[in-house]
């Protein structure tokens, strides 16, 4: 049965995009079966793996209010083992039409249920609130990944996530657990990223990934050529950051 795994901030420009996109292709090219589920309304991910959001029949949109299978919305990427949920700006009306239906909160859950056991891993790709969607994700995943920029006010805001977290544990999902932190945009040159590593750890003991993400042209370059970052450059440190945190997260879940 596939872990589904939230990759989850509620503050953006932390590189959760990023990490949604090539840390599922790493994962995929180290021979897992793995989705990846955009659930933002931006559609970074979406874009992120050269799907056009415009040609996009069904996406997340209707399967979150229930107007498609999932089997529907699932797309064959062009990438080793990974397939795809895309997401496009119909979603941002999903907050508002979630709110009237039944069990608003359990929809992504429920669908994920159907394909679980096609996949050793399914990523969800939230967006930067802690709204209904992101709810619905936390409500449907095992674990959540995340990423913290090394940069002032990379906690900003950590502490209402982690509230947020608590009470969908208590209300809906009780085995929710941390998978980790992941320490993006690293710059081992700056004082300050030092000073966000520390304060990071302390506040998550035990719970930081050992890689770490640099500042790269390239993995900012890779999206606008419809690439994870592996394909478009796959000798440069963006590229041997993510296939090591997949490698990570693989060991963390042998059984899988």
């Amino acid at each position: 049965m596939g872990k589904i795994i939230a990759i989850v901030n509620q503050k953006g420009g932390v590189g959760k995009t990023t990490t949604a996109v090539n840390l599922s292709a790493a994962i995929g090219a180290a021979g897992k079966k793995t989705l990846l589920c955009d659930i933002d309304p931006q559609g970074n991910s979406t874009s992120g793996y050269g799907v056009s959001k415009r040609e996009v029949k069904k996406s997340s949109y209707e399967l979150l209010i229930g107007e498609a299978e999932i089997g529907q919305t699932i797309l064959k990427t062009h990438f080793k083992n990974v397939d795809l949920i895309p997401a496009n700006m119909e979603l941002a009306g999903a907050e508002v039409e979630l709110i009237g239906l039944d069990r608003r909160e359990a929809h992504l859950k429920t669908a994920l249920s159907q394909v679980r056991e096609r996949y050793d891993f399914i990523f969800l790709d939230c967006p930067p609130s802690l709204g209904l969607i992101t709810i619905n994700a936390l409500n449907a995943s095992d674990t959540i990944l995340v990423p913290i920029q090394c940069e002032y006010y990379a906690m900003e805001g950590l502490s209402q996530l982690m509230a947020t977290v608590r009470q969908i544990k208590r209300l809906y999902n009780p085995q929710l657990d941390m998978e980790g932190v992941l320490l993006t945009m690293y710059d081992g040159r700056l004082n300050l990223t030092q000073q966000v590593v520390n304060e990071v750890k302390r506040f998550f003991p035990k719970k930081v990934f050992s890689t770490v993400v640099p500042r790269s042209v390239r993995l900012s370059e890779a999206p606008s050529f419809g690439q994870p970052i592996q394909y478009y450059d796959g000798r440069s440190k963006g590229a041997e950051a993510y296939d090591a945190l997949a490698k990570e997260l693989i060991k963390q879940n042998k059984k899988r």
